[in-house]
């Protein structure tokens, strides 16, 4: 019998209404995966009770023809999302023990649908870091990995990883700077931003909140499609919920791509870019025209400065959202003589020291006589930034991109680990996404002269993920790229 760990969402779901296998045994399928392959370190909590109790209902829906959208699905979900009566750490030790009392609007709309959720997948502390070793629970090992071991990107790592090793059938990421698209590019699998505003931020911890957004993780670019219709929708419990139609993203798999026009941005190819990845861009970029696609240069002339304006912004937001945690009301408390003490030991314990970074940049931007220099400009450029995506699309439907200029690194890479802005450069294809808040996905394009995935992405217009999934399902066909 196949493994049916290896088998897509899709697959799963039609094999479970054919009565192939139940959800238990899929479920159980899982479970033994996960408690054989635990070098990776991809789950921070399993749940196998509470997997095995989801999988018995699901099978009594498919025993009495209720079955819904994602019955019987093994999910992994990133623990940056509040489950509740599950523990929700952010992979920080100042929330090691927090177990929430309500459940976010995202994993709530997969239960709703059936899906089973496995655990809690590792990730970046406070998904700060673009490596997934931040974590105060130990990196996690690409499954890519050969002589050495190697990241899984970050800060959706767990995730990543989790569904490249087959460890769950997809799961949940939340991207702030790119942080569903580079660990999909590193593990070799399939990731989707949506567009600010179309999944729920509710119950999801906070890290820059004008900037954060949930998606998917899976295998394969239907997958992706069929995730993100459960995950979507307007939610009252979010201000920044966009009220609109939440359309069959499936439903755009098949649909021509003729006619659409390519636009690839001139800024993207700096000197000295890796030929490899510009090779496979050029690949990907001919696949469409081959499929009656038109592809033109375009410019986005302000992404020189995307990564400092992020670098800006995120952790200005980082910096009040974590004032929160200060050891009185929930999470990790260290003891003092006095209150201040209070304070100063429970942030200096239960951060870590990219967190701690991060919170000082913000909280200096922030601060008076620096407000202006910093922040207010910061503002602007995200508006010229956003302007340029808009006159883009004016000239084209959906901008073609490396994911990332690099493959996966080894961990401890002392050049990242010794000077910070290494690591923050690996964003420099993915942060004016999130400044913009428009959809992007990615997806494997090839491998690298050492084996290793490199990642293409696709940016498109503000809630025309469907157009995405469109031009993505040709390139995945033409590309054969083999997974793991």
């Amino acid at each position: 019998m196949t493994d049916i760990t290896k088998l897509t969402v899709s697959e799963a779901l039609n094999a479970l209404k054919n009565k192939e296998f139940t959800a238990s045994e899929l479920t159980e399928a899982y479970l033994h995966n996960m408690e054989n392959e635990r070098q990776y370190n991809a789950y921070i909590t399993e749940c196998a009770d509470i997997a095995l109790t989801q999988a018995a209902e699901a099978d009594k829906h498919y025993a009495n023809g209720t079955n819904r959208a994602l019955e019987g699905i093994p999910l992994g979900i990133k623990d940056l999302f509040c489950t509740k009566n599950i523990r929700t750490t952010a992979a920080s030790h100042i929330l090691d023990n927090f177990v929430p009392p309500y459940e976010s609007t995202v994993t709530q709309n997969l239960l709703d649908d059936g899906a089973v959720f496995l655990g809690k997948l590792n990730l970046d502390e406070f998904a700060m870091g673009g490596s997934n070793e931040t974590s105060y629970f130990g990196p996690v090992v690409n499954p890519w990995s050969k002589d050495k071991p190697l990241v899984p990107g970050g800060s959706s790592g767990g995730s990543a990883a989790a569904v490249a090793a087959h460890l769950c059938a997809a799961a949940t990421g939340t991207d702030t700077g790119g942080s569903i698209r580079e660990p999909a590019a590193f593990c070799g699998i399939t990731g989707i931003k949506p567009t600010y505003g179309r999944c729920s931020r509710y119950g999801i911890v906070a890290f820059a909140s004008s900037l954060d957004q949930a998606g998917p993780i899976a295998q394969d670019v239907r997958d992706c499609a069929i995730l993100l219709k459960s995950m979507a929708g307007f939610d009252e419990k979010d201000s920044t919920s966009y009220k609109t139609e939440v359309p069959d993203f499936e439903s755009f798999m098949d649909k021509d791509i003729a006619g659409l026009t390519i636009g690839l941005p001139k800024e993207y190819r700096p000197d000295g870019m890796n030929p490899e990845i510009c090779a496979y861009w050029d690949k990907a970029a001919e696949y469409l025209k081959a499929r009656g696609a038109k592809v033109k240069e375009i410019s986005l002339p302000h992404t020189k400065y995307a990564l400092a304006t992020y670098y800006v912004l995120a952790p200005a937001e980082a910096s009040s959202n974590l004032a929160r945690y200060d050891g009185i009301r929930y999470g990790f408390r260290a003891e003092g003589q006095h209150l201040d003490d209070l304070y100063t030991n429970t942030r200096t314990q239960g951060f870590g020291a990219e967190v701690k970074r991060r919170i000082m940049i913000g909280t200096y931007v922030l601060s008076s006589g620096y407000y202006d220099a910093y922040f207010l400009k910061a503002q602007k450029m995200r508006r010229l930034i956003y302007n340029d995506f808009m006159d883009a699309f004016k000239q084209c439907d959906v901008i073609l991109t490396p994911t990332s200029p690099i493959t996966a690194f080894p961990i401890g890479d002392e050049s990242m680990l010794q000077n910070p802005i290494n690591m923050y450069l690996n964003d420099v294809f993915t942060v004016s996404v999130n400044l913009a808040g428009l959809p992007a996905l990615s997806l494997p394009i090839g491998l690298s002269a050492t084996g290793l995935p490199y990642g293409m992405q696709l940016i498109g217009k503000p809630f025309d993920e469907g157009t995405l999934f469109s031009v993505a399902a040709k390139i995945e066909t033409d590309a054969k790229f083999e997974r793991i």
